[in-house]
């Protein structure tokens, strides 16, 4: 799943860490659905568009990748 979190964090000037704070979470945790390294929970999605005011649907959205290039690549 691909996401907008680094983009929408720097229109605010919020470091990771303060997302993190408002959300609840880890740092570590953001870096990893910021990179994509890591798909949140429904809820943590939820959490995460609340903190922007927006819908989920306008933070995450499909990978678009392939799925031969996903197994090429791993």
């Amino acid at each position: 799943m691909d996401n907008r979190i680094k983009v929408l964090r720097a229109e605010r000037d919020w470091s990771q860490q303060t997302l993190a704070d408002k959300l609840g979470v880890s740092r570590q945790a953001v870096n990893a659905v910021e990179r994509g390294k890591h798909d949140p929970s429904l809820q943590l999605a939820f959490d995460i568009a609340s903190q922007f005011n927006l819908r989920i649907e306008e933070v995450f959205f499909p990978t678009t990748k392939s799925a031969t290039e996903d197994k090429a690549s791993a």
